[in-house]
């Protein structure tokens, strides 16, 4: 792949962090570290970004099944760091995965940790029931 390819690949990391705030409730906290951008909804986290790394590092919530595949597909995809790695994927920010790719799976992490529950679903239809 030429250098012009991979360059139009590669998800820039002002994009990814333009991306991940576009979802609906999203915030960007620096808890750890001033340098190490965490991305939350309702107070929960779905990514952040490893931005010394060359190149980048997003790391991701994923289902446990599909991360497994991803990383089987992926070069670029590894187990997330420094996350529980069943849970995350690394993806790192080099254009060998397609921009589209990596946008679906920020979308997918976001839907993971946005929906309740069990427990929150639970705790809304008790509190529905108590109120009717």
């Amino acid at each position: 792949m030429s250098e012009t390819a991979l360059w139009e690949r590669t998800l820039r990391l002002d994009d990814v962090h333009r991306h991940l705030l576009s979802r609906r409730g999203a915030v960007e906290v620096r808890p750890f570290d001033p340098d190490l951008p965490v991305f939350k909804v309702g107070g929960r986290m779905f990514a952040t970004t490893i931005p010394s790394r060359t190149p980048p590092w997003l790391v991701v919530k994923c289902d446990p099944f599909h991360s497994e595949l991803l990383r089987g597909t992926h070069a670029a995809v590894r187990p997330g760091y420094p996350m529980n790695k069943r849970h995350w994927i690394t993806v790192i920010l080099d254009g060998s995965v397609p921009k589209e790719e990596v946008r679906d799976w920020m979308d997918d992490s976001y839907a993971l940790v946005a929906s309740p529950t069990r427990r929150e679903r639970a705790a809304l239809e008790a509190e529905l029931e108590g109120a009717g």
